[in-house]
């Protein structure tokens, strides 16, 4: 299951408010300023600071390299 593009266009990490990449594979979206990453349970996105999981340098490594061979890009641009 994917999430609905126009969600996915307004989600924003809830620690830092900057955007996020989102591994559908995965079902996780991923904040790498922070090092966190958010679980999607059964198409919803939890995003509680609470629950999100924070990745060793290793996983982080993974999910950037992955982000960059897979082109995927954060889900939205700050703008200045």
């Amino acid at each position: 299951m994917t999430l609905d593009p126009r969600l996915l266009e307004i989600l924003a990490c809830p620690k830092d408010k900057g955007p996020l990449l989102y591994f559908a594979d995965e079902e996780t979206l991923y904040n790498p300023r922070l090092g966190m990453l958010y679980k999607i349970k059964d198409g919803i996105p939890v995003m509680l600071i609470d629950e999100a999981e924070l990745v060793d340098d290793a996983e982080a490594a993974r999910l950037e390299s992955k982000a960059a061979s897979e082109g995927i890009s954060p889900n939205w641009q700050a703008t200045s």
